[in-house]
């Protein structure tokens, strides 16, 4: 929920009881809400149970002082976003440039200057706000490659700027393409490209989030996709595998049944590459556009073996890599044999699915 700058939730942590009435008087009557703590344990206790939009921290107080509140708020990922302006007075300056350096947002010099507190608190609120804002933009940018479940569980792995940091990740990899499509699409109106890669898409990704896999992006007619990045897994095999199944065996023949009932011909086949390992992954790209990505040779014999499904009649290759990371393999699951995979010096071993030929 957005914060409304003319009625935010403030704390005020004084342990002085007339700096606190003075303070909580002024604040309501621009209309914030105002809660307040004499102490810094007290302090802690209440934005644990509801954080609030800024707080208004005393630097000396008995037993847990100012300072300790904040290292505490910034050192919290559930706190430390919330905007704290130090009450300090005259002969407190080191300990505001102490308090500065840790992380608070600006300072209130005592007595208090109605106008300055003013402006004090209306920039907290406003940085509040463009904060949630700018979560908001990029929890729709992670909605587009990750399942809702975990898009809060993939921010809170964001840096700074809310960028997914470069990682070293261990999963499986998925590249799918659609055989056929480059031929159908030069012999059928744009608007029904469209319509049927619309469709198609939306079945496959069912597939891939049903299992909690990442969207990496499109390639065209084809996809590729991971399991185990951003969040690790350790069945990252497995629900690989399962969402390949379910495309090949429920999602594959409604896709084609629509393609019939809507006259656009009797249907497509596709082709699947697992292989397993570690790749790189995070976010690339501008403030303005941020795509997530993977790189490495995992990945890249993953896209080998998928294209090599047409030269072997399969629908699906996995490569032992995958089988061997499979928690529980599966009883259907048959050797296909050792395969030439171009930039790779040895021969890898290749595994389908019983019922995939194509």
């Amino acid at each position: 929920m957005g914060t409304d700058l003319a009625g935010g939730r403030v704390l005020v942590v004084d342990d002085d009881r007339v700096n606190r009435m003075l303070l909580t008087r002024s604040l309501e009557r621009e209309g914030h809400r105002v809660r307040c703590a004499e102490n810094g344990a007290e302090a802690l206790e209440l934005l644990h149970d509801d954080p609030c939009d800024v707080v208004l921290l005393d630097i000396v107080m008995p037993e847990l002082d100012g300072v300790s509140v904040l290292e505490h708020v910034k050192g919290d990922p559930a706190l430390q976003d919330v905007p704290v302006i130090m009450i300090s007075g005259v002969d407190d300056t080191e300990s505001v440039v102490r308090c500065i350096e840790i992380g608070a947002d600006d300072y209130l010099p005592k007595p208090f200057d109605p106008v300055l507190l003013r402006a004090r608190i209306s920039a907290g609120l406003t940085k509040k706000r463009l904060h949630e804002l700018e979560r908001e933009r990029l929890r729709g940018v992670f909605a587009r490659f990750v399942p809702e479940h975990v898009v809060d569980e993939v921010l809170e792995r964001t840096d700074d700027d809310l960028r997914l940091g470069g990682t070293r990740d261990l999963g499986t990899v998925m590249f799918t393409d659609l055989r056929g499509f480059t031929s159908f699409s030069e012999s059928t109106a744009p608007q029904r490209v469209i319509e049927l890669l619309n469709e198609y898409f939306s079945e496959m990704i069912d597939a891939i989030f049903g299992q909690g896999g990442t969207l990496v992006g499109y390639r065209s007619d084809g996809i590729l996709a991971v399991f185990g990045a951003p969040i690790p897994t350790e069945d990252h095999a497995d629900r690989s595998l399962a969402a390949a199944r379910e495309m090949l065996e429920v999602r594959l023949p409604r896709f084609n049944r629509w393609l019939r009932e809507n006259g656009l011909g009797d249907g497509f086949a596709m082709g699947i590459g697992l292989n397993s390992g570690y790749f790189m992954s995070g976010n690339v790209g501008s403030p303005r556009q941020l795509e997530y990505t993977v790189h490495g040779d995992t990945v890249n014999t993953a896209s080998r073996l998928e294209a090599m499904t047409k030269t072997t009649g399969r629908s699906i290759l996995v490569a032992e890599s995958t089988r061997d990371a499979l928690l529980n393999p599966p009883h259907d699951l048959s050797f296909v044999g050792e395969l030439d995979v171009r930039g790779r010096e040895s021969k890898i071993r290749t595994w389908t699915l019983r019922r995939s030929s194509t």
